[in-house]
């Protein structure tokens, strides 16, 4: 089959090897070809062809139960992606902490893990448990429930099924039951709050960036006296303008 032009100009058979990386990615686990077929609705026999070349190219890897699963070369190209995101959000980041003054975070839902990828610290000499590079569940964090908000119930189900709910502090949230049900509330209000459920003392406010390719939140975290309820008409305003334009820039 000889490679077509896709009607935006660009390769077909690129954009179908995207696809299928995203369906990968989406689904978090193992696949079979038919299962990519049903996502993708290409035949087979093309599903085929095009994952043996991901294969070769170490995008995509072959189980022992012949599914297939992302590959660990993408792991670089990710950090690598994730570097130049970062570098991106620091100035939007910066004037955050210039408005609120406070430490300004910037997260992806990467898996069934929150990933930080840019931080802009508050001149406070206090520092939050968070840095670029960490990896945290998404349960227990202002940026990962603003995230899940995001997902069908049935997602956010399987994924607190595979990751468990640990608690981090007497606060953290162990039910799925009690996290799906302040999922929806989130949802409604569009930010999310972590009052002390990752880190005794510490509060966190954080909203959605819309239409990130990636689902992305961005969030300002201090200490609770200084991040109190009534701070949150100023700070919940000032973080769904930065998301906005760093919207514009990611797109």
């Amino acid at each position: 089959m000889a490679e077509g032009k896709a009607s935006s100009g660009g390769v077909q058979s690129l954009e179908r090897a995207f696809e299928l990386l995203e369906h990968m990615a989406d689904a978090g686990r193992e696949m079979t070809l038919s299962e990519l077929a049903a996502l993708s609705g290409l035949p087979v026999p093309t599903i085929h062809r095009l994952v043996r070349t991901l294969v070769n190219h170490g995008y995509v890897r072959q189980e022992l139960s012949r599914k297939y699963a992302l590959g660990p070369r993408l792991i670089r190209l990710g950090e690598a992606a994730s570097r130049l995101v970062g570098s991106w959000a620091r100035p939007h980041l910066a004037r955050l902490v210039d408005e609120i003054g406070e430490t300004a975070n910037m997260a992806m839902l990467d898996g069934d893990e929150i990933v930080y990828v840019a931080q802009i610290p508050s001149k406070h000499s206090m520092r939050m448990f968070t840095e670029v590079g960490r990896r945290v569940l998404p349960h227990s964090t202002a940026v990962g429930k603003v995230l899940l908000a995001q997902l069908p119930e049935r997602q956010v189900t399987e994924l607190l099924r595979r990751t468990g709910m640990p608690a981090h502090t007497e606060h953290t949230i162990t039910k799925p039951a009690v996290l799906v049900e302040q999922l929806a509330s989130i949802r409604d209000q569009g930010y999310a709050v972590d009052d002390g459920e990752q880190e005794l003392g510490v509060r966190c406010i954080a909203v959605p960036v819309p239409g990130a390719p990636t689902m992305t939140a961005i969030s300002i975290s201090g200490p609770a006296a200084r991040v109190s309820e009534d701070r949150f008409t100023e700070v919940v305003p000032a973080l769904k303008n930065i998301a906005t334009e760093l919207s514009t820039a990611l797109t």
